[in-house]
């Protein structure tokens, strides 16, 4: 290529480039109108239509339960009844309409290895069961049912324009399980799903949860109303000199949400500096899957007690109110924990502070009426499906509880039969 060609190369190649984008784009454009055309195609917008009008047939699918008292909460041997509502815009053809009545527990979470991301998975199924109001399919592992109308007969499978409601009833099983939670990496669920299929068309559904609280008779597990005590004394070193020390002792090792914790303590403060005693509720929230275990921590609420002045001894007494909406500990699932720690410490200035630590368990101050409160649990074990003999699930009246769980009549277990509050040397010093 001679000079002159390169100059006008040189000169030009910038409007070449922008002609070619131009052409570039045109042909893009017309090809893109040539699909608008396509996709506003009498046919086209034809069967669009039709899908609006099949989609529109219903207007509404809700299940909804009620509570059966204040809290709206429910424990093991409750009735939950409710009803699910269908409302449709005209005569609608249905293949299925179900309620589906579920609880589990689940932890999921991903850590980075180098260039490989590695997923912590596991699940544990407590119970599932399903009524069917209208049509029924082969066992999908789940008990099934067909419930009938108010007359005992079958619901008929095409429905009227206007609203339609199906009642449905369910009791909880008289079996181990953890309290309801939500938690960064895990969560116990109990819900209540409503499904509805028609042919031809993607299934409809919708969902509530019920607050479920684990009952427990903690009067009779003595472990709970054991008394806990430690010292600790420290060296002053550095920018300070002599020593500290403290004898804690807190009534008992189990709370109810909404009671008050008291800590007695005698401190010996024989430094040159004053200090302060210093108190705080911490939770740990523990998740387990493929071996590994996911720790999330955080500080509840702290409290700061009167400066001790150096060279003087004091008795101190707090009282520190559990919130009534705090979390109950959950000791009972194989994949998760929630657990509470109090720890006390002496806030030296220069110096790493003194601290003791106590488990703690919480609660839950359960509102049941007296008719629906259950009986002792039949197990508090670590068992992944609870009792392996679930009583049997129906419509009708509640079930008694299965074999072998204990009555009102029966005399208090012994604490080591149960497994639900591990022995306090578990919980360790670690964290």
């Amino acid at each position: 290529m001679n000079e002159e060609n390169k100059a006008v190369m040189g000169g030009g190649g910038a409007a070449v480039i922008f002609l070619f984008h131009i052409g570039h784009t045109r042909r893009r454009w017309r090809s893109g109108l040539r699909c608008f055309r396509c996709f506003a195609s009498p046919f086209v917008r034809n069967f669009i239509s039709k899908l609006r009008i099949m989609s529109s047939t219903v207007k509404k699918l809700e299940v909804t339960y009620n509570p059966i008292n204040k809290s709206n909460t429910f424990t093991c041997g409750d009735t939950v009844c409710g009803q699910v509502t269908l409302e449709v815009a005209k005569d609608c053809q249905i293949e299925s309409l179900s309620i589906k009545f579920k609880g589990k527990a689940e932890v999921l979470w991903t850590e980075r290895h180098g260039q490989t991301t590695v997923v912590y998975h596991s699940k544990d199924k407590y119970f599932s069961v399903k009524h069917y109001f209208i049509g029924g399919k082969t066992p999908e592992g789940d008990e099934q049912t067909l419930l009938p109308n108010q007359n005992f007969n079958t619901y008929s499978n095409v429905v009227a324009p206007g609203s339609h409601v199906y009642p449905f009833t369910f009791q909880i099983p008289h079996q181990d399980m953890p309290s309801s939670f939500k938690g960064s990496c895990g969560k116990v669920v109990y819900l209540l799903e409503a499904t509805l299929s028609r042919s031809m068309r993607i299934n409809k559904k919708d969902s509530t949860k019920i607050n479920f609280v684990s009952n427990v008779d903690w009067n009779n597990v003595p472990g709970l109303m054991t008394p806990q005590h430690e010292s600790k004394d420290k060296k002053m070193k550095f920018f300070n000199s002599g020593t500290v020390a403290m004898d804690v002792n807190i009534e008992k090792s189990g709370f109810l949400q909404g009671e008050g914790l008291k800590i007695v303590a005698l401190i010996q403060n024989n430094s040159s500096r004053e200090i302060k005693p210093k108190y705080c509720v911490y939770r740990k929230h523990s998740f387990f899957a493929r071996g590994k275990r996911r720790l999330d921590t955080k500080d509840l609420f702290k409290e700061v007690g009167d400066p001790i002045p150096p060279s003087s001894n004091e008795n101190v007494t707090r009282v520190i109110t559990i919130p009534h909406d705090v979390e109950p500990s959950i000791l009972n699932c194989s994949i998760l924990k929630v657990e509470y720690r109090l720890r006390v410490y002496l806030d030296v200035k220069y110096a790493s502070d003194p601290e003791i630590k106590f488990p703690i368990v919480l609660l839950p101050a359960y509102q049941g009426s007296a008719a629906a409160a259950p009986p002792v649990a039949a197990g508090f074990g670590f068992e992944p499906f609870g009792n392996p003999n679930p009583p049997v699930w129906g419509t009708g009246a509640p079930q008694a509880p299965p074999p072998g769980a204990a009555q009102y009549s029966d005399p208090p277990p012994p604490y080591g039969a149960y497994g639900f509050y591990p022995p306090l040397t578990d919980f360790g010093n670690k964290f």
